[in-house]
């Protein structure tokens, strides 16, 4: 009995190479969610599914599936992202966003807000509509809130006011609190009331207008730090490719 074919869009999340010259791609999809996917002969030049089966590439694929597994049996290239790849800083944070989301998405799980989450990052950082370090902590803690990690941020957690003085983040708890309202056994970090402001703001805006704020270079460096050991708190993990990203900052 022929195999049922279906036809998806799906972003490549992570590619190795298996046997001679098949690869083995985490894909993510917005009605199957991530899926593992064999494209056989990927590798060889000659090949019609190649270009579909490159990291940070989004394409038209028809997969059918065998057992446990998808393999691909055509594909149609929709998106390269070519101002990315061509960028060896704007790729490792892309390569970042990849991993960050294979960590926080289930398999088989249809993802649709997340995946046209990392496609539009993916556009901004392409297309230089905004600066690289505002796109990361922007897609960093809408991805934590979409995942079911979202901080409270509407008010203190302990004295209610709804602009705390000196606001803190507990990024283990996970709660705003005022600087004078210590919480114990968790991991303060102090916020500016402009990064407060733009906190609330990626957390709860319309997708569309996610990258749609402007924010100093103190409070824009403050964001990312806070963003990144919410993530480190919430998940548990560190991510190599956020390590190269930021060796790569360091160097340039």
């Amino acid at each position: 009995m022929p195999a049922f074919k279906k036809v998806t869009a799906g972003l490549v999340l992570r590619e190795t190479d298996t046997k001679e010259a098949d690869k083995i791609l985490t894909v993510l999809t917005p009605d199957l969610g991530k899926i593992a996917v064999i494209a056989r002969g990927a590798r060889r030049k000659s090949s019609k599914i190649a270009a579909a089966s490159q990291l940070l590439v989004y394409s038209e694929m028809t997969i059918y599936q065998r057992g446990d597994w998808y393999f691909m049996d055509e594909s149609s290239t929709i998106a390269l992202f070519d101002g990315v790849r061509q960028d060896v800083e704007k790729l490792s944070l892309a390569s970042y966003f990849a991993e960050l989301v294979e960590a926080v998405i289930c398999e088989d799980q249809p993802s649709p807000q997340t995946l046209s989450l990392l496609l539009n990052a993916l556009y901004a950082l392409s297309r230089q509509q905004r600066a690289p370090e505002l796109v990361k902590a922007a897609f960093e803690m809408r991805l934590m809130a979409l995942s079911g990690f979202a901080p409270m941020t509407e008010h203190c957690a302990l004295c209610g006011r709804e602009e705390p003085e000196e606001p803190m983040l507990d990024v283990v708890q996970g709660v705003l609190h005022c600087r004078k309202c210590p919480l114990p056994g968790g991991l303060s970090l102090p916020l500016t009331r402009d990064s407060l402001a733009a906190l609330r703001y990626v957390l709860y805006c319309e997708p569309k207008k996610l990258y749609a704020f402007t924010l100093g270079k103190e409070s824009l460096r403050q964001l990312n730090h806070v963003s990144e050991a919410f993530i480190a708190s919430q998940l548990e993990r560190s991510f190599r490719t956020l390590d190269f990203y930021k060796s790569i900052k360091i160097e340039t």
